[in-house]
């Protein structure tokens, strides 16, 4: 099979652990929420909302967020200069009936924010390890509101700088599963690739 041509945003977006100390400028995280509030959703509905916090311009948000997560997670996601909660709307706005998509449209309203934060030489990790208990507790998430899953934004630091069992993750190639373990054409038996 031929090499497919993907688009650069997607082929070099990358996940890091290791995070410079250099500050995200104010202008570019609101490029990375003015490319997630752009993405498509069901019926326009726009079910996600986001929590944020800079190190250093709100040290105490930053941490109520750095304590959501679980310590796997926490002992280097607090090297990085922003913290952010995605969230998921739970109902129709017009609707009395559960928005069971609320999940996807927020993941798309995210995949939008790495594609922007690529475009900008910024890094995001995206981390379902936290409590979201803990985070609708400590970030006054009212009823209605679930947490989805927390990120770390930053400029890409010195990987040397990590902990051994962090290093051999953060230098392995980025690996998919095939296109034959992903899509069917017409039913489930029937692999497309």
């Amino acid at each position: 099979m031929e090499e497919i041509r993907i688009h650069d945003l997607i082929r070099n977006r990358r996940s890091t652990r290791a995070y410079s100390s250099k500050p995200v400028p104010a202008e570019a995280l609101t490029a990375l929420f003015e490319a997630a509030r752009w993405a498509p959703s069901t019926m326009n509905e726009q079910p996600w909302r986001f929590i944020y916090a800079d190190k250093n311009e709100n040290p105490e948000g930053y941490n109520k967020l750095l304590e959501c997560l679980f310590e796997g997670n926490s002992s280097w996601a607090q090297h990085a200069p922003v913290l952010i909660l995605t969230i998921a709307k739970k109902g129709y706005s017009t609707l009395d009936v559960d928005y069971a998509h609320a999940w996807h449209d927020v993941g798309l309203a995210t995949g939008n924010m790495l594609a922007q934060a690529t475009e900008l030489g910024l890094y995001v990790h995206l981390m379902g390890g936290f409590s979201a208990e803990k985070a609708v507790e400590l970030l006054q998430i009212p009823e209605g509101y679930q947490p989805v899953v927390m990120a770390t934004v930053g400029y890409l630091g010195d990987v040397n700088e990590l902990p051994e069992n962090l290093k051999a993750r953060e230098a392995a190639p980025r690996t998919r599963k095939p296109l034959s373990e992903l899509v069917f054409n017409g039913n489930w038996n029937n692999q497309a690739f």
